[in-house]
């Protein structure tokens, strides 16, 4: 398939409603939550990227540099949660970690299985991040 035949087939199925895009890129929650998203791919690529150049290049693990990357990414996480509550969504670091540690015991009870993670209930998981 040529490239051309390729973009034109791409092109019958993307998001091309430019005006509903950009009425929903009018909402502050949403700009802002699109600035979380963007922040943090980023962060995760630097330090993925520093974990690269460790294990394949044979660089110094920067500690200092990952501790500042995380810290920006925990800017960015926080910018996701003040999107979240402009929607009338209230969420805290306390109720995400809170949820992410029950939906983890649902998972794995008390010790980690490979099992268990092909085997999840997504179901389950899903009543417990609602608060079902």
């Amino acid at each position: 398939m040529t490239t051309e035949k390729y973009i034109k087939n791409v092109m019958k199925t993307a998001a091309a409603d430019y005006e509903k895009i950009a009425q929903r890129l009018k909402e502050p929650s949403t700009i802002d939550l699109l600035h979380a998203a963007i922040g943090m791919a980023t962060e995760s690529g630097e330090i993925l990227d520093m974990v690269k150049k460790h294990i394949f290049y044979g660089a110094k693990l920067d500690l200092v540099n990952l501790e500042e990357e995380l810290g920006d990414s925990n800017f960015y996480q926080s910018l996701a949660i003040h999107a979240a509550r402009m929607k009338d969504y209230y969420t805290s670091w306390e109720q995400i970690c809170d949820k992410n540690i029950e939906k983890l015991r649902a998972r794995y009870g008390d010790k980690f299985s490979e099992d268990a993670a092909l085997n999840r209930d997504l179901d389950k998981e899903r009543e417990i991040l609602e608060g079902r």
